[in-house]
């Protein structure tokens, strides 16, 4: 049993004579594909306030910025939470198990203008938890930079099925993984994990990790409302197979991928059932589609294609009217 469990024998009992909520899958929530990365981070604390940090290069555009949190009671609600001392505006809990749930909310609104506008680097952001029920935040943010090369960034979130969840991201065009410059990453989000309770990830039928979890981004000793861990931009990528202590939740995926394959599969399986995948990241060369068909040649935009009408419409003039001078 985890230290300083808040909830009472009474409640465990009563809550065996409720019918317990479908167990979802992490479900895919954006997919982005150009000249994109991303940056992720985690925090939590039982002061219930701290600092959560993005890093994006000078001249980036932000996509878009998401923060979430995870509770450890399916009731608790987030409502008051602040980033940057604005308001956050949550959607409803997406799903729990039992007790454990998360919420997205979207802050690109908060993040994008001092980002835009800003020098490049790590920005720190301020983060304040409305009650003591919440473990911790993930600040995700998807941006663009003309440098970049065309890559994929798929953000999955809801809560992976302790039973097992697939994840499968397919490609057009052959993966080569020796190819200069190729990457592939992934990055989890984890809450109410400690003392041992883990997840076991494996991609494309390999072993990549038996002991994702822990309360890496927890501050302080361990306990109810800091026990959560995000791989973040300034973990290491954690070793094939790793410790539970050496389980940073960012991964490499670049060992697992064969010359020629034309996806990657990422199941993962929580046998403690009692943790809660809550996101998934990933980061891949070239244009995939993340539990979906890839996509084809990008279609012109709306607003481009109206561009586009108005050209040939004044070009048809032009001829037209040339064609009556010569008359």
């Amino acid at each position: 049993m985890k230290p300083s469990m808040k909830h009472s024998l009474a409640a465990l009992v009563a809550s065996a004579f409720v019918a317990a909520p479908a167990m979802a899958s992490l479900t895919t929530f954006q997919t982005f594909v150009g000249n994109v990365g991303y940056s992720a981070d985690g925090f939590g604390s039982t002061s219930q306030s701290g600092t959560i940090s993005a890093s994006v290069p000078v001249g980036a555009t932000v996509l878009g910025a998401y923060l979430y949190t995870g509770m450890f009671d399916d009731v608790a609600n987030p409502a008051g939470t602040t980033l940057n001392g604005s308001a956050v505006s949550f959607g409803p809990n997406m799903v729990n198990n039992n007790f454990l749930s998360s919420a997205r909310a979207d802050v690109t609104s908060i993040v994008k203008p001092i980002i835009d506008a800003g020098p490049g680097g790590i920005y720190n952001f301020s983060v304040v938890e409305s009650n003591s029920f919440q473990d911790g935040e993930a600040l995700v943010v998807v941006y663009s930079h003309p440098s970049l090369p065309e890559a994929t960034v798929g953000i999955l979130d809801g809560f992976a099925a302790t039973s097992g969840d697939t994840t499968m991201i397919n490609f057009a065009n052959p993966l080569n993984p020796a190819a200069p410059g190729f990457f592939a990453e992934m990055a989890l989000g984890i809450n109410y994990s400690c003392c041992g309770q883990l997840s076991h990830v494996d991609v494309n039928g390999q072993a990549l990790t038996r002991n994702a979890g822990n309360n890496d981004d927890g501050v302080g000793d361990i306990s109810n409302g800091q026990l959560i861990t995000v791989g973040g931009f300034d973990d290491p990528y954690s070793p094939v197979n790793p410790t539970y202590d050496q389980d940073h939740e960012r991964y490499n995926l670049v060992p697992f991928i064969t010359a020629g394959d034309t996806s990657i599969r990422v199941d993962t399986i929580n046998p403690s059932g009692d943790d809660n995948i809550f996101l998934a990241i990933f980061h891949v060369s070239g244009r995939g589609g993340v539990n979906a068909p890839p996509p084809t040649n990008q279609v012109p935009v709306p607003g481009t294609l109206a561009l586009v009408g108005l050209g040939l419409a004044a070009l048809g003039a032009r001829r037209r009217a040339a064609g009556s001078a010569r008359g």
